[in-house]
């Protein structure tokens, strides 16, 4: 068998999140169900490098898998595609691992979400469950200014869900961005790792800035409390996408 790298799109809407459920369809259950048709019937075990929510949405997901020995990247990713229809679920590139020991998941350095608010008095026809549609008027600057506090390395305590169950709470942002176009605010976020909800329960809060409910200081403020209670609400999973995830050596280089 050879390890293959999967670069996905898809669209969270109607999913259970990334991995397997009892309760509905995830993304994990749809390829691992299109590459049972290249593994005679039986199907691969995938890792994904990041466990998206219901609802959240994948540009460059990246799961691995392991496919019979003899097929190439074009037509791992065309078959795939061709079976997974009519799910929203694309591989965009494959790619060929010949390191047994990497990992979709633990080999990361880096991940980058994109989360999208639509500030405007209108509800959204085109963008609808792709955005947080937020009516009242938001201060994109306060927000950032707020955001400083966040960046570096910290207990997220505060920003993580009651239920994660990772080890340790302590995280470090590389990156926290947020800009106005028009009359939607973009908020780019980079971390080696996150914690459950980290960037919802974020992005929640800096909306309480935006809106002047808060004043900018008190981000650093609940960032300190290492406590949930003290932040803001979990923003909806509807604006947020995972958009890229890095590797030491790009798994896809070369690949059309």
């Amino acid at each position: 068998m050879t390890r293959f790298a999967l670069k996905l799109e898809y669209d969270g809407r109607g999913f259970v999140g990334w991995q397997r459920q009892s309760n509905g369809v995830s993304v994990q259950q749809v390829v691992e169900q299109a590459g049972a048709h290249l593994c005679g019937g039986a199907p691969p075990v995938t890792v994904a490098a990041g466990r998206t929510d219901a609802g959240v949405h994948a540009e460059g997901q990246v799961v691995q898998a392991e496919f019979p020995d003899g097929l190439t990247t074009r037509t791992v990713r065309d078959a795939l595609n061709f079976h997974m229809r009519p799910h929203a679920v694309t591989v965009v590139a494959a790619g060929v691992i010949s390191d047994e020991s990497w990992s979709a998941r633990f080999s990361a350095v880096a991940r980058e979400y994109r989360y999208v608010i639509l500030n405007r008095a209108a509800r959204p026809a085109l963008d609808a469950g792709f955005v947080w549609h937020v009516r009242r008027p938001l201060d994109a600057e306060r927000m950032q200014l707020a955001a400083i506090a966040l960046l570096g390395r910290h207990d997220f305590t505060s920003f993580r869900a009651t239920a994660c169950q990772a080890r340790s709470p302590v995280r470090t942002l590389d990156r926290l961005d947020i800009g106005r176009r028009g009359d939607r605010i973009e908020i780019r976020v980079g971390a080696r790792s996150f914690l459950h909800h980290q960037v919802r329960n974020i992005v929640g809060s800096l909306k309480l800035v935006g809106e002047e409910k808060w004043p900018v200081e008190r981000i650093a403020a609940v960032l300190a409390a290492r406590d949930r209670a003290a932040a803001g609400p979990t923003a909806p999973p509807d604006g947020l996408t995972l958009m890229s995830v890095a590797y030491p050596l790009d798994p896809f280089a070369g690949q059309q």
